[in-house]
């Protein structure tokens, strides 16, 4: 089920947009990207609508930097690191409470704006990246969400907790607002991994990094997608290597991620959660992220072609 590299390597670019308006939707499958991919390139939200418009992207796990610098946040400085000083950590917290005290008393309306700027483009944020973190208070818990509700996203998500109380906590908010808090992997996880945080409210679900996945658990995600599909509330597309094989991302069609048939699979059994895009391997010195994120675009509609 695997592209091979040379099928990979023929898929066309061009400098023109792939479509004339967005439309990722391929086979019934909603194709977005995690603005993460774009890390690498300016970050507004401008050039992150820009970026959708040119791959013909209408979907989009939208973090939460983008957002709330267009929403007139307070400038946040770099974390302090080990070697910090006293006066540096001290700018740090003060940073930090600021932000926190912006946040629990902002208008929705710039957010609303946000999410009109998009439509009118025809991208729809359907997911929004915040994590509900201990430090936060109970008004910036809700903030969270309160974002989440004005941006249209149907589900936030953030790194699966270690701690149960951590969950229990962010899916008492999420039941509060009646919206998902999507639990993302990396490869710390198996097939039991998210037990605790799904039996704690019916609004936990799972991210599922579908790489990070295949990677942990040394074989095809696609039995755990079937048998907890009615708790998936978003995908992150990726390819990365078996740990037998030395793990790690490749490009798209190299590694041991069955994504044709995690694809395919969410074409045949209608799943309606969105699979979003994660640019996480080296781009070529000969390539650019946008050029490299056309080939993944194209892949995806390949596949459910």
């Amino acid at each position: 089920m695997l592209t091979t590299r040379r099928d990979f390597g023929k898929l066309a670019l061009s400098a023109a947009p792939l479509f004339a308006k967005a439309d990722s939707k391929f086979g019934g499958v909603q194709i977005g990207a995690i603005t993460y991919s774009f890390r690498a390139l300016p970050g507004g939200a401008e050039d992150i609508l820009k970026y959708c418009s040119e791959l013909g992207l209408s979907s989009i796990e939208l973090m939460s930097d983008a957002a709330e610098n267009y929403a007139g946040a307070p400038k946040m400085p770099r974390p302090p690191g080990r070697q910090a000083t006293p006066e540096q950590r001290e700018a740090a917290k003060r940073a930090s409470d600021e932000r926190a005290k912006w946040r629990t008393s902002v208008s929705m309306d710039k957010y609303k704006s946000l999410r009109s700027l998009f439509a009118a483009e025809g991208v729809k944020i359907d997911v929004f990246k915040l994590p509900v973190s201990p430090a936060m208070s109970d008004a910036e818990c809700d903030y969270v969400f309160h974002v989440a509700k004005a941006l249209g996203a149907r589900s936030v998500t953030m790194e699966l907790p270690n701690q149960p109380d951590q969950s229990k906590r962010a899916g008492e908010f999420a039941a509060k607002h009646k919206i998902f808090v999507g639990y993302h992997n990396h490869t710390q996880v198996n097939e039991r991994s998210w037990e605790t945080a799904l039996s704690q409210s019916k609004y936990a679900s799972i991210n599922l990094d579908v790489g990070h996945f295949t990677e942990a658990i040394g074989t095809s995600p696609v039995p755990f997608v079937k048998a907890n599909h009615g708790r998936i509330s978003s995908f992150h597309l990726k390819d990365k290597r078996f740990k037998a094989n030395g793990g790690g991302n490749r490009p798209w069609g190299q590694g041991d991620t069955p994504l044709k048939d995690v694809l395919q699979t969410m074409a045949k059994e209608k799943y309606k959660w969105p699979a979003n895009i994660e640019l996480e391997y080296d781009v070529p010195k000969d390539s650019t992220v946008m050029a490299e994120m056309k080939k993944c675009v194209l892949y995806c509609k390949d596949a459910l072609a």
